[in-house]
């Protein structure tokens, strides 16, 4: 199946001539660095440039627990998700989630695996400039992976990572205001365990390719982890990226209905010092509580990012933030990601990268800070947030029953059952379920 242009040159045909041009840059940077002690006192260096003759911005980048921007300035996500592949002619939806005060939009594509189909190259392309003009970072994520080994007809992470190879064209050189989610969920409660190769191997390929984006992995279990797999294996993970830039992701539904669950986990990834997100949350699965004001404030105490799900589009309304895709018509879901003390209104800020201005205006990159900030204090800030999550699945599929040991205690709950009302037919494909079936 042809991804992305037809006439693009295969990546690993591309790498032979990368080392090429690295050693020559190599080469020429000794001829220039004696060339430049004869040069007079003053005289200006030109910064790096692209292709096109741009002066190149820097990428996101992992200090420790913290997302770095391209100027080197903590970035903390607090955004929603917008579910472009089934809904393609919602165009105004990430200027609206922008106009609303988030910083990031998570955004969902199809890599060709489900009924749902292929977003193209161009596609990609689009949404990329879309999320720079409104001044919103953005997270690309494949859906088809969701549930693997469990959901029929569900991706392989090998098989996104295919799908990511096709857009490498279009996304080389967006490294500071795009992040890559590899697979949304991408296994289910069956052989769990299985997580941990598939991931290492996923993100091996993608530094193989040549991605240099910082690259955002979900948990298994529906993306819950509620099995902690993830939270066992994230070190050997982390590991395996040569670009030590690899963000973990734990989707948040049923399996936290405490406070308690909601801290623990948090409690293990900080004792570890390995970077996390909240992927995507809710505030409620047929009956069952959500503790979202405890991501929310948690979060917001710790400086990590979160990203809600999700703007519009689900089945039945169930997380919709907003009815049909009005901004007039936000839910009671929408106030809480909103307008709550920790929502996104009272605690997002703009990345840095973007030069202070209206949103819907192009950006460009801003100017760096002498010191980069520590993570944000318990009082929130004024500005946008960040984070989108996932489309919740149908039906909760069965599980192992035997709780888990150092974080969230009991076994997981229903997760949303999303799946677009007017889109693809089949069952929704990310919500967590109790074991979450996204």
């Amino acid at each position: 199946m042809d991804i992305g242009s037809a006439d693009a040159t295969p990546a690993r045909q591309r790498r032979p001539i990368r080392k090429w041009l690295m050693a020559a840059a190599a080469t020429l940077t000794i001829a220039i660095g004696g060339a430049w002690q004869l040069a007079p006192a003053g005289a200006e260096t030109e910064e790096p440039q692209d292709d096109t003759g741009d002066a190149q911005q820097a990428g996101f980048s992992i200090d420790g627990t913290q997302l770095i921007d391209g100027n080197g300035n903590p970035f903390i996500m607090r955004g929603s998700t917008h579910p472009h592949v089934w809904y393609q002619g919602e165009t105004d939806s990430i200027g609206e989630i922008s106009e609303l005060g988030a910083n990031t939009v998570r955004v969902v594509l199809g890599s060709g695996q489900r009924d749902w189909g292929l977003t193209t190259a161009e596609e990609v392309e689009s949404i990329v400039a879309d999320c720079k003009a409104n001044q919103v970072i953005c997270v690309l994520e494949v859906h088809d992976t969701t549930g693997y080994g469990e959901e029929e007809g569900a991706a392989s992470l090998d098989e996104a990572v295919d799908f990511w190879e096709g857009m490498y064209d279009v996304l080389a050189g967006e490294e500071a205001y795009t992040l890559i989610n590899i697979g949304n969920e991408p296994i289910g409660n069956t052989d769990s365990a299985q997580w941990t190769d598939a991931t290492v191997g996923a993100v091996e390929r993608m530094r193989e390719i040549g991605f240099e984006h910082t690259l955002v992995v979900d948990a298994p279990n529906w993306g819950q982890d509620w099995e902690q797999v993830m939270l066992a294996n994230a070190e050997t993970v982390a590991a395996a990226d040569p670009n030590a830039n690899t963000l973990f992701s734990i989707h948040m539904y049923g399996v936290y209905d405490s406070p308690e669950k909601v801290t623990e986990y948090f409690d293990a990834f900080e004792a570890m010092g390995l970077p996390l997100i909240v992927g995507e949350y809710g505030d409620d699965w047929e009956g069952t509580p959500i503790a979202w004001e405890t991501v929310q404030s948690e979060a917001q105490a710790r400086g990590l990012g979160w990203i809600s799900w999700s703007y519009s589009g689900n089945t039945g309304g169930v997380f919709d933030q907003f009815l049909d895709f009005d901004p007039a018509q936000k839910t009671t879901w929408g106030e809480r990601v909103f307008d709550s003390e920790f929502g996104i209104t009272a605690t997002a800020e703009r990345c840095s990268v973007f030069e202070p201005g209206e949103p819907g205006e192009p950006g460009e990159p801003g100017e760096p800070t002498e010191d980069p900030t520590d993570a944000p204090t318990d009082e929130p800030t004024d500005g946008p947030t960040d984070e989108p999550t996932d489309a919740p699945t149908d039906e909760p599929t069965d599980g192992p029953t035997d709780e888990p040991t150092d974080g969230p205690t009991d076994e997981p709950t229903d997760g949303p059952t999303d799946e677009p009302t007017d889109a693809p037919t089949d069952e929704p494909t990310d919500a967590p379920t109790e074991e979450p079936t996204a």
